[in-house]
Parts: C-alpha cells; structure tokens; sequence
C-alpha cells in the first residue's frame, strides 16, 4: 500500500477534517507503539492521534487529586475510553487492601524509580489474557499534555483515550518473558498523575490463577506542544526499574470457545473465543509455528527497536504467511480489530452484542483494508479464503 493512498485512507476516517501534517504525525508516533505488528498500516486508521484541548479533558486541581479514591476504581475512570471498553465492575479484582482505619494499603503493588511511582490497582482474566490498571504519579512531570487518541470504529464514536508508553518484560509463573509491545490506556487526572490499563495476551490458554511478574525499564509520553517536531513518540522518557509481582484469578463468566477446525488453502480457522470484552480468532498458516524467543527478540531489536516479527522473520529466513481477519456481528457491525499477531487475532467488543459471528479471512491485506472500508457487503467479500457464519450459544 502506497503513503499516497494510506492519507487518504486517515482523511477519510478523521472526520471532519485532518491536515496533512497530523497524518505525518501519526505515522510516525504509530511506528513506535508497535502495537499493530502484522496488520501495520490497515489499522493503524482505527487509532490516529487526537489533539484535544486542555479545557476538555477534565484534568482537576492536583491538591484536590489527592482525595479521589482512584486506586481499585480505575476501571470505572477509563472503562469507558479504552479499547477494550465494558463494564468491569463484577470482573475485577482489587489487588489492595484495607488497613484497620480503612486506609488503602498498597504497599505490595506500589513501587517508584526516578521519580515516578507505579501502583497495580486491579487485574482480570479470562483465559487468554491480562487486563491490569495502573496508577502512575511523578511530582516532576506534566501530564496535562498528553494527547489522546481514537479508540473506537471512528471519530464519530467519540471514544478517546490518553496514552502512556511503558516498556519492559512480563511473565507468568516462570514461563518465558515477554516484551511489554503495548500502552497504558487511560485518562490524565492532574498534571502528576495518570491512570490506565494494559493488555498482555498470554502465549497459552491458563486455567488456573497465577502470579504475573511486572519489569518495567522505561516510561514514556508524548507532548501535544512538541507536535512540529520530527520525533513527538515518547518525548518524554525515563529509564528506569519498577517490578511488581500481581497474583490474579482466572475469571471465565461469560466467556466461551467454539472450536471449528475449517481448513481451506494454506489457512486453518482453528476456533474463535468470545469474552466480555474481546473476541480471538485463532488460526494456524504456514510458517508461524516457529517461535521467537524473547532472547533472539532482544537481540534483533537492540539493532532496530521498530522491528516487527514479520520482520524479524524475514531477515532470519523464516516463512512468515500472517492472514487477515476482520469480523462482523449480526447487525452486521464491525468489530475493533485491534491486533493482529500469528495464528492469533484480536477484536475488542465495546459493549456489542455478538449473537452471531461473520469471520472473513484473508491472505491478501489490500482485500482486507477494502473490506475495512466498506463494510460487509464489500465487494470483496468473494475474495476471503475463509467465510464463517458462527452462531453464540
């Protein structure tokens, strides 16, 4: 896909209107956040950066800061916002606890480093991934010019969010670490201090509650006054170390796996799972069986930390055949697609109800992008490798 017509794929979805040098902006920020490693520049229209106004945001007095009861209610400050939006409330888990004068005691989830403080707030999981909110203060910083972005199907749906860059590790029970390839999604309360959720999708289905071990290296955020400038990702950024070790519970209400099993060409839809806030679309293609280790992702990114593992594959000499997914509810509605990985694709629910799943599944990305753009009647339809009509119990 050409730059050319990439513009005018985010002119078109920033409506009403979006100059050309926000879309510069935005390809450059996106290429940081890493979030989209196979879909790349398809989705990457979902969430283009919004700079909103100061006034808009609600940002409160920091003395009067203090006194919000943010820690084990964040959920309900940014369910709403985020990408995997819902309602949070009989899922969570609060991860503090009360002293005998009813004081939060957060002393097992809160640490600090150069100045900033980390405290893990709530945790929940249903299988196949982790959702954990944090609080992040630092009285030397200035939060109030973070710019937010889209987080829903388009600017019309007003959902936004402020992001937050964190980079690091993560692992669960002694199983290999992974890297943290993914934001903080949330909201500036004050100038010290923001509150956001992170999303880690295990390798694995775990069925049992576990420990998940937190190594945080760096924090980082964007600044709306540094927008002219070449490079405005994480312009402001710390290293640093902050580790915290979660337990969480295993939550499975509500969620289910249907399996299937549907082969066609070099593409196998394996099965599809449907949670409270996410649909996954598990698929096997030539060549992702090989894993990368975090070791050999280590290496390959201290020589390009923007490395994507399509090209990691590719400068190794492996087969790399990700397909494209893209799904639709009974009413026809698309579905967030927020990450597209091997074998493995996202959507985020957003309070849809999901009755009846249309799973498209392509091996070409400009069909895809089409289909993005148009909706389920495309007339690309015919073109997908894999049609599915899913019905939820």
């Amino acid at each position: 896909m050409t730059d050319e017509i990439l513009n005018q794929i985010l002119k078109q979805a920033l409506a009403p209107k979006i100059s050309d040098q926000e879309i510069l902006i935005h390809k450059r920020r996106k290429d940081k956040m890493r979030r989209f490693d196979t879909i790349g520049k398809a989705v990457a229209v979902a969430v283009a950066v919004v700079v909103i106004g100061i006034g808009g945001l609600g940002y409160f007095n920091p003395a009067l800061a203090s006194k919000i009861p943010l820690i084990g209610k964040i959920f309900e400050k940014v369910e709403d916002d985020i990408t995997y939006s819902g309602d949070y409330t009989e899922k969570k888990t609060i991860l503090t606890n009360e002293d005998s004068s009813g004081n939060l005691d957060t002393s097992n989830y809160t640490v600090s480093d150069k100045g900033f403080t980390l405290t893990a707030s709530e945790v929940y999981c249903d299988g196949y991934s982790i959702f954990l909110t944090v609080n992040i203060q630092s009285e030397d910083a200035d939060f109030t010019h973070i710019p937010e972005h889209y987080t829903g199907m388009n600017a019309i749906s007003n959902q936004t969010a402020a992001g937050f860059y964190i980079s690091g590790t993560w692992s669960i029970g002694g199983t290999s670490s992974e890297l943290l390839q993914n934001t903080l999604e949330g909201k500036v309360i004050d100038s010290h201090t923001f509150v956001g959720m992170i999303k880690m999708d295990l390798a694995e289905k775990v069925a049992d509650n576990g420990e998940l071990s937190l190594h945080v290296d760096g924090l980082g955020y964007d600044d709306d006054r540094m927008l002219d400038g070449e490079e405005i990702s994480a312009s402001h950024w710390t290293d640093g170390s902050w580790n915290i070790t979660i337990p969480f519970e295993v939550n499975q209400t509500d969620v289910k796996t249907i399996d299937i099993g549907e082969k066609k060409e070099n593409i196998t839809l394996d099965n599809v799972v449907i949670s409270p806030y996410q649909v996954i679309v598990h698929t096997t293609t030539p060549g992702v069986q090989r894993e990368l280790t975090d070791d050999r992702k280590k290496k390959l990114l201290s020589t390009n930390p923007d490395m994507t593992d399509a090209e990691m594959f590719e400068l190794l000499g492996w087969s790399y055949e990700p397909c494209h997914t893209i799904c639709f509810n009974q009413d026809r509605k698309m579905l967030y697609s927020d990450m597209e990985s091997p074998g493995r694709a996202a959507f985020a629910v957003q309070g849809k109800e999901i009755k009846t799943l249309y799973i498209f599944i392509f091996d070409n990305l400009d069909d895809w992008t089409q289909m993005e753009q148009e909706g389920m009647n495309s007339s690309v339809a015919d073109k997908a490798v894999i049609v599915k009509e899913i019905h939820i119990e």
